[in-house]
Protein backbone atom coordinates (compact mmCIF):
# COMPACT_ATOMS: atom_id res chain seq x y z
CA UNK A 1 0.00 0.00 0.00
CA UNK A 2 1.65 3.21 -0.97
CA UNK A 3 2.00 6.38 1.14
CA UNK A 4 -0.99 7.88 -0.27
CA UNK A 5 -3.27 5.11 0.03
CA UNK A 6 -2.45 4.97 3.74
CA UNK A 7 -3.06 8.67 4.02
CA UNK A 8 -6.42 8.16 2.62
CA UNK A 9 -7.69 5.34 5.30
CA UNK A 10 -6.26 7.78 7.98
CA UNK A 11 -8.18 10.51 6.16
CA UNK A 12 -5.18 12.62 5.37
CA UNK A 13 -2.78 11.62 8.52
CA UNK A 14 -1.41 8.31 8.89
CA UNK A 15 -1.51 6.82 12.06
CA UNK A 16 0.33 3.60 12.57
CA UNK A 17 0.36 1.61 16.10
CA UNK A 18 2.32 -1.72 16.55
CA UNK A 19 0.99 -4.50 14.93
CA UNK A 20 2.50 -6.46 12.05
CA UNK A 21 4.47 -5.36 9.45
CA UNK A 22 3.53 -2.94 6.58
CA UNK A 23 6.41 -3.12 4.33
CA UNK A 24 8.55 -1.36 2.21
CA UNK A 25 9.62 -2.95 -0.99
CA UNK A 26 11.95 -3.12 -4.02
CA UNK A 27 11.47 -3.90 -7.44
CA UNK A 28 11.45 -7.64 -8.28
CA UNK A 29 14.54 -9.27 -8.75
CA UNK A 30 17.81 -9.15 -7.61
CA UNK A 31 19.73 -5.73 -6.70
CA UNK A 32 22.93 -5.20 -5.47
CA UNK A 33 23.83 -5.46 -1.82
CA UNK A 34 23.83 -1.84 0.23
CA UNK A 35 27.01 -0.19 1.20
CA UNK A 36 28.46 0.21 4.66
CA UNK A 37 27.43 3.38 6.35
CA UNK A 38 29.42 6.22 7.18
CA UNK A 39 30.33 6.67 10.92
CA UNK A 40 27.70 8.61 11.67
CA UNK A 41 25.10 7.18 9.39
CA UNK A 42 25.21 9.34 6.01
CA UNK A 43 25.60 6.92 2.95
CA UNK A 44 25.41 7.20 -0.49
CA UNK A 45 22.02 6.95 -2.34
CA UNK A 46 23.55 4.39 -4.89
CA UNK A 47 22.26 0.77 -4.42
CA UNK A 48 20.49 1.94 -1.30
CA UNK A 49 16.86 1.43 -0.10
CA UNK A 50 15.01 1.98 3.00
CA UNK A 51 13.59 -0.10 5.58
CA UNK A 52 10.93 -1.99 7.40
CA UNK A 53 7.39 -0.87 8.30
CA UNK A 54 6.10 -1.79 11.44
CA UNK A 55 2.51 -2.72 11.99
CA UNK A 56 -0.58 -3.92 10.95
CA UNK A 57 -2.84 -0.77 11.52
CA UNK A 58 -6.46 -2.35 11.77
CA UNK A 59 -5.13 -5.26 13.87
CA UNK A 60 -3.45 -3.24 16.25
CA UNK A 61 -6.47 -1.81 17.47
CA UNK A 62 -7.81 -5.53 17.97
CA UNK A 63 -4.45 -6.11 20.03
CA UNK A 64 -2.66 -7.92 17.70
CA UNK A 65 1.21 -8.55 19.06
CA UNK A 66 3.59 -6.21 18.47
CA UNK A 67 5.52 -5.90 15.28
CA UNK A 68 8.55 -8.31 14.89
CA UNK A 69 8.31 -10.27 17.96
CA UNK A 70 7.39 -12.80 16.42
CA UNK A 71 9.80 -15.29 14.03
CA UNK A 72 6.56 -17.11 12.32
CA UNK A 73 3.39 -15.06 11.87
CA UNK A 74 0.48 -15.33 9.29
CA UNK A 75 2.02 -18.69 7.59
CA UNK A 76 5.16 -17.28 6.98
CA UNK A 77 8.29 -17.75 9.10
CA UNK A 78 11.80 -15.99 8.82
CA UNK A 79 14.52 -18.34 8.91
CA UNK A 80 17.52 -16.22 9.55
CA UNK A 81 20.27 -18.95 8.25
CA UNK A 82 23.32 -16.34 9.90
CA UNK A 83 22.94 -16.95 13.58
CA UNK A 84 26.20 -15.23 14.66
CA UNK A 85 29.10 -12.66 13.49
CA UNK A 86 31.69 -10.90 15.14
CA UNK A 87 31.88 -7.44 15.86
CA UNK A 88 34.15 -4.93 13.51
CA UNK A 89 34.70 -7.78 10.86
CA UNK A 90 32.85 -7.64 7.54
CA UNK A 91 30.16 -11.20 7.28
CA UNK A 92 27.42 -11.75 5.14
CA UNK A 93 24.24 -12.17 6.74
CA UNK A 94 21.48 -14.84 4.77
CA UNK A 95 17.96 -15.71 5.57
CA UNK A 96 15.44 -16.76 3.68
CA UNK A 97 10.78 -16.45 4.41
CA UNK A 98 9.28 -19.44 4.19
CA UNK A 99 5.51 -20.21 3.68
CA UNK A 100 3.67 -22.63 5.50
CA UNK A 101 4.82 -25.67 3.51
CA UNK A 102 8.63 -24.59 4.25
CA UNK A 103 9.22 -23.40 1.00
CA UNK A 104 11.26 -20.02 0.20
CA UNK A 105 9.28 -17.71 -1.01
CA UNK A 106 10.44 -16.00 -4.29
CA UNK A 107 7.61 -13.51 -4.82
CA UNK A 108 6.87 -10.48 -3.43
CA UNK A 109 5.02 -7.06 -3.75
CA UNK A 110 7.12 -3.59 -4.35
CA UNK A 111 5.93 -1.38 -1.64
CA UNK A 112 8.02 1.64 -1.60
CA UNK A 113 10.35 0.82 -3.79
CA UNK A 114 11.75 -2.32 -2.04
CA UNK A 115 10.80 -6.05 -1.81
CA UNK A 116 12.00 -6.22 1.55
CA UNK A 117 13.48 -4.04 4.37
CA UNK A 118 15.80 -5.40 6.84
CA UNK A 119 16.31 -3.40 10.04
CA UNK A 120 19.08 -4.65 12.27
CA UNK A 121 19.36 -2.88 15.84
CA UNK A 122 20.94 -3.93 18.87
CA UNK A 123 19.38 -4.59 22.11
CA UNK A 124 21.31 -1.40 24.05
CA UNK A 125 19.58 0.61 20.95
CA UNK A 126 23.35 1.58 20.40
CA UNK A 127 23.35 0.69 16.84
CA UNK A 128 20.80 0.61 14.10
CA UNK A 129 20.81 -0.26 10.71
CA UNK A 130 18.76 -0.12 7.74
CA UNK A 131 19.39 -1.80 4.84
CA UNK A 132 18.41 -3.78 2.19
CA UNK A 133 19.45 -6.77 0.80
CA UNK A 134 19.53 -8.85 -2.51
CA UNK A 135 17.52 -11.79 -3.36
CA UNK A 136 18.62 -14.47 -5.16
CA UNK A 137 16.43 -17.03 -7.27
CA UNK A 138 16.40 -19.10 -5.08
CA UNK A 139 14.26 -16.84 -2.39
CA UNK A 140 17.69 -16.72 -0.30
CA UNK A 141 18.24 -13.33 1.01
CA UNK A 142 22.25 -11.94 1.58
CA UNK A 143 23.68 -8.75 2.58
CA UNK A 144 27.34 -7.86 3.83
CA UNK A 145 27.35 -6.32 7.47
CA UNK A 146 29.75 -4.75 9.21
CA UNK A 147 28.79 -4.17 12.99
CA UNK A 148 30.42 -2.11 15.44
CA UNK A 149 29.82 -3.45 18.73
CA UNK A 150 29.53 -6.98 20.48
CA UNK A 151 25.76 -8.20 21.98
CA UNK A 152 22.63 -9.39 21.18
CA UNK A 153 20.90 -7.68 18.17
CA UNK A 154 17.23 -8.29 16.67
CA UNK A 155 16.91 -8.18 13.06
CA UNK A 156 13.47 -7.44 11.62
CA UNK A 157 12.44 -8.67 8.33
CA UNK A 158 9.78 -6.05 6.99
CA UNK A 159 7.63 -7.71 3.57
CA UNK A 160 4.58 -8.66 1.80
CA UNK A 161 4.55 -11.74 -0.37
CA UNK A 162 2.87 -11.61 -3.45
CA UNK A 163 0.41 -14.65 -2.45
CA UNK A 164 -3.28 -14.05 -3.25
CA UNK A 165 -4.50 -13.03 0.48
CA UNK A 166 -1.27 -12.35 2.24
CA UNK A 167 -0.75 -9.84 4.57
CA UNK A 168 1.77 -6.97 5.52
CA UNK A 169 4.42 -8.54 7.88
CA UNK A 170 7.15 -7.83 10.17
CA UNK A 171 8.86 -10.81 11.36
CA UNK A 172 12.03 -10.29 13.92
CA UNK A 173 15.04 -13.08 14.86
CA UNK A 174 17.88 -12.62 17.37
CA UNK A 175 21.37 -12.45 15.94
CA UNK A 176 24.87 -12.66 18.29
CA UNK A 177 27.37 -10.49 17.38
CA UNK A 178 30.56 -12.02 19.15
CA UNK A 179 33.57 -9.64 20.95
CA UNK A 180 34.03 -7.58 23.78
CA UNK A 181 30.47 -6.89 24.89
CA UNK A 182 30.04 -3.74 26.63
CA UNK A 183 26.16 -2.49 26.95
CA UNK A 184 25.21 1.11 26.18
CA UNK A 185 22.88 2.83 28.26
CA UNK A 186 20.02 4.09 26.87
CA UNK A 187 20.35 7.88 26.12
CA UNK A 188 18.71 10.80 27.97
CA UNK A 189 15.21 12.24 26.37
CA UNK A 190 16.53 15.43 24.76
CA UNK A 191 14.53 17.31 22.09
CA UNK A 192 17.69 17.66 19.20
CA UNK A 193 20.55 15.32 17.63
CA UNK A 194 22.85 16.31 15.60
CA UNK A 195 24.00 13.83 12.79
CA UNK A 196 26.90 14.97 9.84
CA UNK A 197 26.88 18.57 10.50
CA UNK A 198 22.64 19.07 10.79
CA UNK A 199 20.57 19.36 13.75
CA UNK A 200 17.22 17.76 13.92
CA UNK A 201 15.00 18.91 16.51
CA UNK A 202 12.16 16.91 17.40
CA UNK A 203 8.87 18.63 18.65
CA UNK A 204 6.01 16.73 20.21
CA UNK A 205 5.74 13.05 21.78
CA UNK A 206 4.67 10.02 22.12
CA UNK A 207 1.68 8.62 23.83
CA UNK A 208 -0.03 4.78 24.90
CA UNK A 209 -3.33 4.58 22.70
CA UNK A 210 -3.15 7.55 21.87
CA UNK A 211 -2.19 9.16 18.44
CA UNK A 212 -0.29 12.17 18.76
CA UNK A 213 1.88 14.24 16.26
CA UNK A 214 5.40 14.34 16.12
CA UNK A 215 7.08 17.36 13.45
CA UNK A 216 11.15 16.88 12.87
CA UNK A 217 13.11 20.62 11.93
CA UNK A 218 16.02 20.11 9.88
CA UNK A 219 18.77 22.20 10.38
CA UNK A 220 22.75 22.46 7.96
CA UNK A 221 25.16 25.10 10.08
CA UNK A 222 22.13 27.08 11.60
CA UNK A 223 20.01 27.59 8.10
CA UNK A 224 16.55 25.58 7.94
CA UNK A 225 16.91 23.21 4.95
CA UNK A 226 14.20 24.08 2.44
CA UNK A 227 14.90 21.04 -0.18
CA UNK A 228 14.74 17.88 1.48
CA UNK A 229 14.89 15.17 -1.51
CA UNK A 230 12.26 12.27 -2.01
CA UNK A 231 13.28 9.31 -0.29
CA UNK A 232 11.16 5.93 -1.04
CA UNK A 233 8.27 8.39 -1.46
CA UNK A 234 8.38 10.55 1.31
CA UNK A 235 10.64 13.09 2.64
CA UNK A 236 11.44 11.52 5.80
CA UNK A 237 10.72 7.65 7.43
CA UNK A 238 10.33 7.20 11.36
CA UNK A 239 11.21 3.61 13.16
CA UNK A 240 10.29 3.95 16.84
CA UNK A 241 11.68 0.62 18.83
CA UNK A 242 10.22 0.06 22.27
CA UNK A 243 12.83 -0.36 25.31
CA UNK A 244 13.38 -3.98 26.49
CA UNK A 245 11.80 -6.09 23.82
CA UNK A 246 12.48 -4.05 20.78
CA UNK A 247 8.50 -3.85 19.87
CA UNK A 248 8.65 -2.15 16.37
CA UNK A 249 7.10 0.67 14.70
CA UNK A 250 7.43 2.54 11.47
CA UNK A 251 5.49 5.56 10.25
CA UNK A 252 5.61 7.54 7.48
CA UNK A 253 5.26 11.63 7.87
CA UNK A 254 1.99 13.04 7.04
CA UNK A 255 1.97 14.34 3.34
CA UNK A 256 4.56 13.63 0.61
CA UNK A 257 6.41 14.61 -2.21
CA UNK A 258 3.64 16.29 -5.20
CA UNK A 259 0.63 16.16 -3.12
CA UNK A 260 0.28 19.97 -3.94
CA UNK A 261 0.99 21.00 0.10
CA UNK A 262 3.97 18.99 1.53
CA UNK A 263 7.03 21.09 1.55
CA UNK A 264 10.57 19.70 1.05
CA UNK A 265 11.64 21.00 4.81
CA UNK A 266 12.91 21.88 6.76
CA UNK A 267 9.45 20.07 9.07
CA UNK A 268 8.70 16.73 8.28
CA UNK A 269 5.69 15.30 10.93
CA UNK A 270 4.35 12.44 11.79
CA UNK A 271 1.55 10.75 13.46
CA UNK A 272 1.97 7.64 15.80
CA UNK A 273 0.47 6.10 18.48
CA UNK A 274 2.86 4.02 21.29
CA UNK A 275 1.23 0.39 22.47
CA UNK A 276 1.98 0.87 25.97
CA UNK A 277 3.70 3.41 28.51
CA UNK A 278 7.66 2.96 28.41
CA UNK A 279 10.35 4.75 26.53
CA UNK A 280 11.20 4.68 23.07
CA UNK A 281 14.08 5.16 20.36
CA UNK A 282 12.92 7.04 17.01
CA UNK A 283 15.07 7.63 14.08
CA UNK A 284 14.31 9.31 11.62
CA UNK A 285 16.23 8.82 7.92
CA UNK A 286 15.75 12.39 5.52
CA UNK A 287 17.26 12.51 2.66
CA UNK A 288 20.02 15.68 1.32
CA UNK A 289 22.23 15.96 -0.99
CA UNK A 290 22.17 12.73 -2.46
CA UNK A 291 22.98 11.13 1.12
CA UNK A 292 20.56 9.36 3.84
CA UNK A 293 21.01 10.19 7.68
CA UNK A 294 19.46 8.80 10.44
CA UNK A 295 19.28 11.21 13.94
CA UNK A 296 18.11 9.12 16.86
CA UNK A 297 16.10 9.90 19.47
CA UNK A 298 15.09 8.66 23.43
CA UNK A 299 10.91 9.52 23.83
CA UNK A 300 9.21 8.69 26.99
CA UNK A 301 5.43 8.09 26.51
CA UNK A 302 3.69 10.90 28.05
CA UNK A 303 6.22 13.71 27.81
CA UNK A 304 7.60 16.19 25.43
CA UNK A 305 10.84 15.88 24.13
CA UNK A 306 13.07 18.19 26.63
CA UNK A 307 14.70 21.43 25.18
CA UNK A 308 17.93 19.79 26.38
CA UNK A 309 21.82 19.92 24.62
CA UNK A 310 21.98 18.34 21.90
CA UNK A 311 22.76 14.65 21.64
CA UNK A 312 25.69 13.75 20.03
CA UNK A 313 24.36 11.44 16.57
CA UNK A 314 26.99 8.97 16.75
CA UNK A 315 26.92 4.76 16.56
CA UNK A 316 22.89 5.20 17.61
CA UNK A 317 21.99 5.82 14.34
CA UNK A 318 24.33 3.96 12.14
CA UNK A 319 22.38 3.13 9.09
CA UNK A 320 22.49 2.31 5.57
CA UNK A 321 19.99 1.51 2.71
Amino acid sequence: MNTAAKAGIFAGGLVVVFGGAYGVGNAVGPESADPEPSAHGGHSEEGDAQAGHGGHEGEAAAGAAAGGLQVSEGGYTLDLRTDRLQAGKAGELEFAILDAKGRPVTAYEVEHEKELHLILASRDLSTYRHVHPTRAADGTWSIGVNLPTAGDYRVFADFKPAAKGAQDLTLGADLAVGGAYNPAGLPEPAATATVDGYTVTLDGGLASGAGQELTFKVEKNGKPVTDLQPYLGAYGHLVALRTGDLAYLHVHPNGEPGDGSTKPGPGVSFSATAPSEGAYRLYLDFKHDGVVRTAAFTVNTGQEAPAAQEEEHEDGGDHSH
